[in-house]
Protein backbone atom coordinates (compact mmCIF):
# COMPACT_ATOMS: atom_id res chain seq x y z
CA UNK A 1 0.00 0.00 0.00
CA UNK A 2 1.38 3.44 -1.05
CA UNK A 3 1.56 6.58 0.61
CA UNK A 4 -1.01 8.40 -2.38
CA UNK A 5 -3.29 5.74 -1.19
CA UNK A 6 -4.10 6.93 1.79
CA UNK A 7 -3.25 10.49 2.00
CA UNK A 8 -5.39 13.34 2.47
CA UNK A 9 -4.88 14.94 -1.34
CA UNK A 10 -4.82 18.47 -2.17
CA UNK A 11 -4.36 19.92 1.81
CA UNK A 12 -4.72 23.35 2.34
CA UNK A 13 -1.63 25.15 2.31
CA UNK A 14 -0.40 28.54 3.30
CA UNK A 15 1.92 31.11 1.38
CA UNK A 16 4.97 31.45 3.49
CA UNK A 17 4.27 35.30 3.35
CA UNK A 18 1.25 35.39 5.06
CA UNK A 19 0.36 36.45 7.96
CA UNK A 20 0.29 34.15 11.46
CA UNK A 21 -3.19 35.94 12.19
CA UNK A 22 -4.73 34.45 8.93
CA UNK A 23 -3.20 31.15 9.82
CA UNK A 24 -5.49 31.42 13.49
CA UNK A 25 -8.33 32.06 11.23
CA UNK A 26 -7.93 29.05 8.65
CA UNK A 27 -6.77 26.66 11.54
CA UNK A 28 -9.98 27.37 13.62
CA UNK A 29 -12.46 27.40 10.39
CA UNK A 30 -11.22 24.33 8.73
CA UNK A 31 -10.43 22.84 12.40
CA UNK A 32 -6.88 21.62 11.34
CA UNK A 33 -3.75 21.52 13.59
CA UNK A 34 -0.65 22.32 11.30
CA UNK A 35 -0.54 23.28 7.87
CA UNK A 36 2.09 23.07 5.04
CA UNK A 37 3.61 26.28 4.17
CA UNK A 38 4.31 26.91 0.41
CA UNK A 39 5.86 29.58 -2.07
CA UNK A 40 4.44 28.99 -4.80
CA UNK A 41 3.19 24.95 -5.17
CA UNK A 42 7.06 23.87 -3.25
CA UNK A 43 7.13 23.12 0.25
CA UNK A 44 8.90 25.51 2.54
CA UNK A 45 7.99 25.16 5.89
CA UNK A 46 4.96 23.74 8.75
CA UNK A 47 3.00 25.61 11.32
CA UNK A 48 1.36 24.16 14.09
CA UNK A 49 -0.96 24.91 16.50
CA UNK A 50 1.69 24.60 19.00
CA UNK A 51 4.17 27.05 17.26
CA UNK A 52 1.00 29.78 17.84
CA UNK A 53 0.84 29.47 20.76
CA UNK A 54 3.82 29.37 22.11
CA UNK A 55 4.59 32.65 19.78
CA UNK A 56 1.54 34.29 21.74
CA UNK A 57 2.57 32.86 25.04
CA UNK A 58 6.24 34.53 24.72
CA UNK A 59 4.60 37.81 24.55
CA UNK A 60 1.25 37.67 26.53
CA UNK A 61 2.76 39.12 29.82
CA UNK A 62 4.29 42.61 28.44
CA UNK A 63 1.59 43.59 25.71
CA UNK A 64 -2.25 43.61 25.78
CA UNK A 65 -4.66 41.67 23.81
CA UNK A 66 -5.60 44.09 21.16
CA UNK A 67 -1.37 44.32 20.98
CA UNK A 68 -0.82 41.01 20.86
CA UNK A 69 -3.67 40.51 17.63
CA UNK A 70 -1.90 43.32 16.34
CA UNK A 71 1.61 41.72 16.48
CA UNK A 72 0.06 38.25 15.17
CA UNK A 73 -1.47 40.66 12.09
CA UNK A 74 1.75 41.54 11.10
CA UNK A 75 4.34 38.72 11.59
CA UNK A 76 4.50 36.62 8.72
CA UNK A 77 4.73 32.40 8.87
CA UNK A 78 8.06 32.30 8.03
CA UNK A 79 9.20 33.94 11.27
CA UNK A 80 7.79 30.78 13.31
CA UNK A 81 7.56 27.96 10.82
CA UNK A 82 9.53 24.75 10.64
CA UNK A 83 11.92 25.04 7.94
CA UNK A 84 13.73 21.61 7.86
CA UNK A 85 10.37 19.61 7.44
CA UNK A 86 10.06 15.48 7.92
CA UNK A 87 8.46 14.80 4.27
CA UNK A 88 7.49 11.73 2.32
CA UNK A 89 7.33 11.16 -1.08
CA UNK A 90 3.64 10.04 -2.43
CA UNK A 91 5.12 6.94 -4.01
CA UNK A 92 6.80 5.17 -0.54
CA UNK A 93 4.94 2.53 1.12
CA UNK A 94 2.88 3.23 3.79
CA UNK A 95 4.92 1.67 6.52
CA UNK A 96 7.67 3.51 5.75
CA UNK A 97 5.34 6.43 6.71
CA UNK A 98 4.72 4.81 9.85
CA UNK A 99 8.37 4.30 10.80
CA UNK A 100 9.11 7.52 10.12
CA UNK A 101 6.32 8.78 12.10
CA UNK A 102 7.56 6.61 15.23
CA UNK A 103 11.17 7.09 14.53
CA UNK A 104 10.73 11.07 15.22
CA UNK A 105 7.77 11.32 17.36
CA UNK A 106 5.46 13.46 14.90
CA UNK A 107 2.04 13.67 14.46
CA UNK A 108 1.69 14.03 10.06
CA UNK A 109 3.95 13.92 7.20
CA UNK A 110 3.57 16.55 4.43
CA UNK A 111 3.50 13.95 1.35
CA UNK A 112 5.47 15.50 -1.67
CA UNK A 113 6.47 15.05 -5.25
CA UNK A 114 9.42 14.62 -7.52
CA UNK A 115 9.40 18.63 -7.46
CA UNK A 116 8.78 18.87 -3.76
CA UNK A 117 5.50 20.07 -4.24
CA UNK A 118 2.96 19.20 -1.78
CA UNK A 119 0.38 16.83 -2.96
CA UNK A 120 -1.14 15.44 -0.10
CA UNK A 121 -0.59 14.95 4.19
CA UNK A 122 -0.33 12.18 6.01
CA UNK A 123 -1.81 11.82 9.58
CA UNK A 124 -1.27 8.93 12.59
CA UNK A 125 -5.23 8.85 11.82
CA UNK A 126 -4.55 7.82 8.72
CA UNK A 127 -1.79 5.35 9.40
CA UNK A 128 -4.46 3.71 12.13
CA UNK A 129 -7.13 3.95 9.67
CA UNK A 130 -5.03 1.78 7.39
CA UNK A 131 -3.94 -0.66 10.30
CA UNK A 132 -7.72 -1.27 10.96
CA UNK A 133 -8.32 -1.37 6.31
CA UNK A 134 -5.48 -4.04 6.62
CA UNK A 135 -6.67 -6.70 9.39
CA UNK A 136 -10.05 -5.99 8.28
CA UNK A 137 -11.63 -4.79 11.50
CA UNK A 138 -14.30 -2.73 9.92
CA UNK A 139 -15.83 -5.90 7.85
CA UNK A 140 -18.73 -8.45 8.73
CA UNK A 141 -17.25 -11.57 9.65
CA UNK A 142 -15.26 -13.39 12.21
CA UNK A 143 -11.73 -13.06 13.79
CA UNK A 144 -9.78 -16.02 13.88
CA UNK A 145 -6.87 -16.37 15.97
CA UNK A 146 -4.20 -19.39 15.80
CA UNK A 147 -1.04 -19.93 18.01
CA UNK A 148 1.06 -21.57 15.01
CA UNK A 149 4.97 -22.39 15.36
CA UNK A 150 6.86 -20.38 12.56
CA UNK A 151 7.72 -23.38 10.31
CA UNK A 152 7.87 -23.18 6.16
CA UNK A 153 4.67 -24.14 4.77
CA UNK A 154 2.44 -23.34 8.27
CA UNK A 155 -0.19 -20.83 6.32
CA UNK A 156 -0.45 -22.94 2.94
CA UNK A 157 -1.40 -26.45 5.04
CA UNK A 158 -3.72 -23.38 7.66
CA UNK A 159 -5.24 -22.20 4.42
CA UNK A 160 -6.58 -25.61 3.53
CA UNK A 161 -8.29 -26.15 6.15
CA UNK A 162 -10.18 -22.98 5.58
CA UNK A 163 -10.67 -23.96 2.34
CA UNK A 164 -12.24 -27.05 3.15
CA UNK A 165 -14.89 -25.19 5.60
CA UNK A 166 -15.80 -23.18 2.97
CA UNK A 167 -14.03 -20.36 4.94
CA UNK A 168 -12.88 -17.44 2.35
CA UNK A 169 -9.73 -15.74 4.28
CA UNK A 170 -10.36 -12.19 3.51
CA UNK A 171 -7.37 -10.33 5.99
CA UNK A 172 -4.22 -11.87 8.03
CA UNK A 173 -2.17 -10.68 10.23
CA UNK A 174 0.84 -11.89 11.82
CA UNK A 175 2.41 -11.13 15.14
CA UNK A 176 5.27 -12.95 15.67
CA UNK A 177 6.04 -13.90 19.20
CA UNK A 178 9.84 -14.32 19.47
CA UNK A 179 9.60 -17.99 20.47
CA UNK A 180 9.33 -19.41 17.67
CA UNK A 181 5.70 -19.33 17.96
CA UNK A 182 3.37 -16.63 15.84
CA UNK A 183 0.15 -15.52 16.51
CA UNK A 184 -1.92 -15.74 12.80
CA UNK A 185 -5.01 -13.54 12.40
CA UNK A 186 -7.49 -14.76 10.21
CA UNK A 187 -10.65 -12.40 8.79
CA UNK A 188 -12.99 -14.53 7.20
CA UNK A 189 -16.15 -13.91 5.44
CA UNK A 190 -18.32 -15.90 7.41
CA UNK A 191 -20.21 -16.45 11.61
CA UNK A 192 -20.50 -20.00 10.62
CA UNK A 193 -16.88 -21.55 12.58
CA UNK A 194 -17.83 -24.75 14.56
CA UNK A 195 -16.55 -27.01 11.73
CA UNK A 196 -13.55 -24.70 11.33
CA UNK A 197 -12.37 -24.71 14.83
CA UNK A 198 -12.95 -28.15 15.60
CA UNK A 199 -11.11 -29.46 12.19
CA UNK A 200 -8.20 -27.13 13.57
CA UNK A 201 -7.97 -28.49 16.80
CA UNK A 202 -8.06 -32.43 15.48
CA UNK A 203 -5.01 -31.16 13.16
CA UNK A 204 -3.27 -29.78 16.19
CA UNK A 205 -3.38 -26.18 16.11
CA UNK A 206 -4.08 -23.74 18.83
CA UNK A 207 -7.03 -21.97 18.63
CA UNK A 208 -6.72 -18.72 20.99
CA UNK A 209 -9.78 -16.86 20.53
CA UNK A 210 -12.93 -16.79 17.78
CA UNK A 211 -14.73 -13.37 17.98
CA UNK A 212 -17.72 -12.02 15.53
CA UNK A 213 -18.08 -8.66 13.87
CA UNK A 214 -21.21 -8.04 12.28
CA UNK A 215 -19.53 -4.72 11.36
Amino acid sequence: MYVKNRMTKNPICIDVNAKISDVVDIMSEKNLHRIPVVSGKKLVGLVTEGMISKKGASKATSLSIYELNYLLSKTSVDAIMIRDVITIHEDRFLEDAALLMFKHDIGCLPVVNDDNEVVGILTSNDVLSSFLDILGYRTSGSRVCVEVKDELGTIGELSKIFVRNNCNITHLGVYNQHNGYSELIFRIDTFQTDNLEKDLTENGYKVLSITKNPA
